[in-house]
C-alpha cells in the first residue's frame, strides 16, 4: 500500500484494506461527490445522496437518500466495493452497521478551512489509486484561492429550509467563505444559524444579502424576498445586490472554492 494511502486512511472508520482500485463505488456527500467528478472517475459512481446536485449529471444517479440520514438498506442492496463519505454522514447505527458488513467506508473532514479541504480531496484521490490527478487539484486550488483584504461590505447570507430565513453567523462554512472574500459578516455574535425576523434584517442594514438558490425558492422566488418589509429598508434591497448561489458552492466550501470567492468578490468595496 501507498505511503499517502496509509496516511490518508487514519481517516476511516474501517479498513478492510483496498487491494484493487474500487470500481463500485458510493458517495455519501456532495461535496465528495464533486470531487470524484473533479478527478474524472465518475464512471466508478454506483449512486449518491440527496445533497449531490452538482455537477447536473450527478442528479441523474441513484440515490440513497440524504447523507446524514442515508438508507442503509439501500446502500448495501447496491453491492459497493467501497463508501466515501463527509465526516457528518450518519446515522452512528448505521455506520456502525456498514462496519460489520465489510465494505470499506473512508470518512472525509468536512470543516471550513484549505487544511480540511486538501486532506479530502487527497484522501479521494488515495482511495481511488489516484494519487498524482489529486495532487494537481490541490496545487491548482492553492494557486486559485486567494484571500482578499477585508473591505467595509456588510454581507448577510440567508438560509431557508421550510420558508423561515434564517441567517448565518460564526462558526458556519459561509462565514469561512466571507471571510476569504473579504466580506464583513453582519451576524459575527451569532453562532450558527438562528431565525431572523423581518425587523432584526431591516436593523442589520447588510450592504449585500446572499442566499443558495433552495433558500430563495423556498421563500417564494426574488419578487417575494424583495418585497419582505425588513428586506426592502436594505441597501442590498434598494441596490439590488442580491447573490443568488447555487447551494453546494456557498455552502461546501468545496473543490468549486474559487468560483465562489470570484462571485462574491464582486460585490466587496
Amino acid at each position: 500500500m501507498k505511503k499517502w494511502l496509509i496516511s490518508v486512511l487514519f481517516l476511516t472508520l474501517l479498513q478492510p484494506a483496498l487491494a484493487a482500485a474500487p470500481k463500485k463505488i458510493i458517495v455519501l456527500g456532495g461535496v465528495v461527490t464533486e470531487i470524484v467528478y473533479a478527478l474524472g472517475e465518475q464512471d466508478r459512481l454506483l449512486a449518491v445522496d440527496q445533497s449531490s446536485i452538482y455537477p447536473p449529471a450527478a442528479k441523474k444517479l441513484p440515490q440513497v437518500g440524504y447523507y446524514r440520514a442515508f438508507s442503509l438498506e439501500g446502500v448495501l442492496a447496491l453491492k459497493p466495493d467501497l463508501i466515501l463519505a463527509s465526516d457528518q454522514a450518519g446515522p452512528p447505527e448505521a455506520l456502525a452497521r456498514l462496519q460489520k458488513s465489510g465494505v470499506p467506508v473512508i470518512m472525509l473532514p468536512s470543516a471550513a478551512n484549505m487544511a480540511a479541504l486538501e486532506k479530502r480531496i487527497a484522501g479521494i484521490a488515495s482511495a481511488l489509486q489516484e494519487e498524482e490527478k489529486g495532487k494537481t487539484i490541490i496545487a491548482k486550488l492553492k494557486r486559485d484561492v486567494v484571500q482578499a483584504p477585508m473591505g467595509n461590505t456588510k454581507a448577510l447570507v440567508l438560509i431557508s429550509r421550510s420558508g423561515t430565513p434564517e441567517g448565518a453567523g460564526s462558526d458556519t462554512t459561509v462565514d469561512a467563505i466571507l471571510k476569504l472574500a473579504g466580506l464583513n459578516n453582519v451576524l459575527p455574535k451569532q453562532r450558527g444559524y438562528k431565525p431572523l425576523s423581518m425587523e432584526s434584517i431591516a436593523a442589520l442594514q447588510p450592504d449585500v444579502v446572499i442566499l443558495s438558490e433552495m433558500s430563495i425558492q423556498n421563500l417564494g422566488g426574488m419578487d417575494k424576498l424583495l418585497a419582505m418589509p425588513g428586506l426592502a429598508q436594505t441597501p442590498a434591497a434598494k441596490n439590488k445586490k442580491i447573490i443568488v448561489m447555487d447551494d453546494l458552492l456557498l455552502l461546501g466550501f468545496g473543490i468549486r472554492l474559487p468560483e465562489a470567492l470570484q462571485e462574491l468578490k464582486k460585490v466587496s468595496k
